[in-house]
């Protein structure tokens, strides 16, 4: 099996990637996160093809102050629809924190080598691998 060069995600509602989409301008991946003392906003912004965009991060003092500045920024992307995405690989610094889709290969000798590439989404702590379904591991 080949390693795609978009990562497919799966959209789950209620879930950890319920505010995921497509709008007017492509795709976007958003969350409301505690890092430590920290909460943060944020929301990627992909093309269509799922190339990166643009990030906006925006630490908080509190979990609901980054929950309602994460529904504004949701609420200004025109033509906002909650699904599946497919999303290359990126990385963004900001506070000093990672975040972003890394490929993160095992080294593991008894694994198939299909089955050694991995990709973490930061610093959500979700895991994509093989079969590329969209699906993750926490």
């Amino acid at each position: 099996m080949n390693v795609p060069e978009v990562i497919p995600i799966s959209h789950r509602p209620d879930y950890r990637t319920d505010t995921i989409g497509r709008w007017q301008g492509g795709q976007f991946l958003a969350s409301a996160l505690c890092l430590g003392a920290r909460s943060y906003a944020v929301l990627h912004q992909f093309d269509a093809a799922g190339r990166h965009l643009d990030s906006r991060i925006r630490a908080t003092g509190e979990a609901a102050e980054a929950a309602r500045l994460l529904g504004e920024w949701l609420d200004a992307l025109p033509g906002r629809e909650y699904g599946d995405i497919a999303i290359a690989p990126f990385a963004v610094h900001h506070d000093g924190e990672l975040f972003g889709l890394v490929r993160e290969d095992y080294e593991e000798d008894e694994v198939e080598e299909d089955e050694r590439v991995h990709f973490e989404l930061y610093p959500d702590g979700l895991g994509f691998d093989a079969p590329w379904c969209g699906c993750y591991d926490t």
